[in-house]
């Protein structure tokens, strides 16, 4: 027995089979990535991204041990570490021990820290463990934003988002980290202006080759692993620039730009109406930033496709002769 099967009714069942058709073809939206909670996060959730490992797949170093300077027998001269000097202390760590986890939990005298490294943008940033009161512990979440490190806290489990300091999920959502003066810097120049510091050593407990980065060629190449919410061309991906914030003002200085003005290795510069001066060494592309008061400024050395990334309306020093 055959159904007739009106034209209103057909039109109905039309409508339904694409209503059905759309809700399959949306995609949905994670609220929840390697076990965090992203709902009513404060960036799009459809933006965060997970990196391959999964959390604390690439391993935070939670005991350092650390050696002389004088027994520095895996690092060269032109190495490039973390400098960090507090409390009458100073310590470097090696962006070839980073490379491999990203965080170190370490304590310098009553001050507990994290030191933490994104080789996707290049940026080494260290920060103050206390939060509220309380002293926490960082992971690696195995999730990124804006090809930026996600770190999480294991006290409260939130994300902290490492360029903007600022957690972006969890019990601490839009609390900020408080960022510490700290220099990406060649292990000769640290060595030669702190020679009495300590040396993060190889012994983290993990079997790594530390003298192989596992990200190739990654620093020199245009391609990037991960999209970005803003992307500029006006200079090489991985330039490395010097970033600043000053009264809600960025600005950035590339080394492109830099280098312009050889032989010379610093730069007068007004940002906010606040003057600075701005160090810096062209073969190792580090630098640092200071008031007109020679206070440090706390700066930010990374790639460019990740500071704009971040600060798409920045500033941008150009050299004029």
């Amino acid at each position: 027995m055959l159904t007739r099967i009106s034209p209103s009714s057909a039109v109905l069942n039309r409508s339904a089979l694409l209503w059905l058709a759309l809700l399959m073809s949306t995609p949905t939206v994670a609220q929840s990535l390697n076990g965090f909670d992203l709902q009513d996060a404060l960036v799009p959730v459809d933006k965060i991204l997970q990196g391959g490992p999964p959390r604390d797949g690439i391993p935070s170093i939670d005991h350092p041990k650390f050696i002389s300077s004088g027994a520095d027998r895996f690092i060269e001269p032109s190495s490039l570490v973390v400098g960090l000097a507090l409390q009458g202390e100073s310590r470097a760590y090696p962006i070839s021990i980073l490379n491999w986890h990203e965080l170190v939990n370490d304590r310098i005298g009553t001050q507990s820290v994290v030191i933490s490294y994104c080789p996707l943008c290049g940026t080494a940033l260290v920060f103050d463990a206390q939060v509220q009161g309380q002293t926490l512990q960082f992971g690696v979440s195995g999730l990124l934003y804006n090809s930026d490190l996600l770190l999480y806290d294991r006290q409260q489990q939130s994300l902290w988002s490492q360029i903007t300091a600022e957690a972006i999920s969890g019990p601490f959502k839009g609390q900020r980290l408080v960022l510490l003066p700290a220099v990406l810097t060649t292990w000769q120049r640290w060595q030669t202006e702190h020679p009495d510091t300590q040396l993060l050593s190889t012994d983290t407990g993990y079997i790594r080759d530390y003298h192989r980065s596992p990200y190739g060629d990654y620093d020199n190449s245009e391609r990037l692993y991960f999209p970005v919410e803003f992307l500029s061309r006006r200079y090489h991906p991985k330039e490395r620039v010097l970033g600043i914030e000053i009264e809600g003002v960025f600005k950035a200085y590339p080394f492109a730009e830099l280098a312009k003005r050889e032989p010379q290795n610093s730069l007068l510069d007004t940002v906010a109406g606040k003057s600075l001066r701005i160090e810096y060494d062209l073969p190792s592309r580090t630098g640092r930033v200071f008031s007109d008061s020679n206070e440090e400024l706390l700066v930010i050395n990374s790639f460019w496709f990740a500071w704009y990334g971040f600060h798409p309306h920045t500033e941008v020093y150009s050299f004029t002769p």
